[in-house]
């Protein structure tokens, strides 16, 4: 079974795991935003110090491919990348707002649909829809939320909000249909889960072009004179 070493740095909680096949052999999980860049080394060493494992008996490093923190996803991609170029082995991606899904649908709400909700600026998110097989239902998209936001897909299902974009739409998309869910964010765990079947698949992606998945380009504010 291949050994994957999966990162998590699209969100505020950055986490780290390593899976032996189904197995999960260790992990590090960090609720503490904007650490990224000086802690996610030491977590990665502390992982597999963990495990016993050495490094050469990494088959992949799988990595959240965003949307999500541009900072967070810069370093995820480059610590990444810098692991499959020195061990020669191959880079695994996968969707952060997928892998939000994959952690809720361990939490039965009996809804027919899933919407992972990332929090952009003011009423915007980040967002996807799936059903309950995973299969995509409306594609990542960014959405301004309000009163008649999702009104179709609400209309005949049951849809599950969840993640840092779901909390600030609570009060305003009010339908019987719509359930909210706290704590669900995306894990390393979940990460290398899938992983595991995208190494099977052999889908993996290409070193040198792969870029992570911004939505939106990150643009730098200007600070204002005083």
């Amino acid at each position: 079974m291949p050994v994957i070493l999966s990162l998590e740095t699209s969100a505020d909680v950055c986490s780290v795991a390593l899976h032996d096949g189904r197995e999960l052999l260790a992990d590090a999980v960090l609720h503490e935003p904007q650490v990224h860049a000086a802690k996610l080394a030491p977590m990665i060493e502390e992982v597999m110090k963990k495990s016993g494992r050495l490094y050469q008996a990494l088959q992949a490093v799988a990595l959240s491919a965003g949307p999500g923190s541009y900072t967070g996803l810069r370093i995820g991609t480059s610590t990444a990348k810098g692991l499959c170029y020195a061990l020669d082995i191959p880079l695994i991606a996968v969707g952060t707002l997928e892998l939000m899904a994959h952690e809720a649908r361990k939490v039965d709400r009996g809804c027919d649909l899933l919407c992972p909700m990332i929090d952009a600026r003011r009423m915007e998110v980040y967002c996807l829809v799936m059903d309950s097989s995973m299969k995509i239902v409306e594609p990542v998209s960014a959405k301004i939320i309000d009163s008649q936001s999702f009104s179709e897909l609400l209309r005949e299902n049951r849809v599950l909000f969840f993640g840092s974009g779901a909390e600030k739409c609570r009060s305003v998309m009010q339908h019987p249909n719509a359930s909210f869910a706290d704590g669900i964010f995306p894990s390393a765990i979940s990460l290398g889960e899938i992983a595991q079947q995208k190494f099977d698949a052999r889908s993996f992606e290409d070193l040198a072009q792969f870029n992570p998945f911004y939505l939106k380009e990150f643009v730098a504010k200007t600070a204002k004179a005083i």
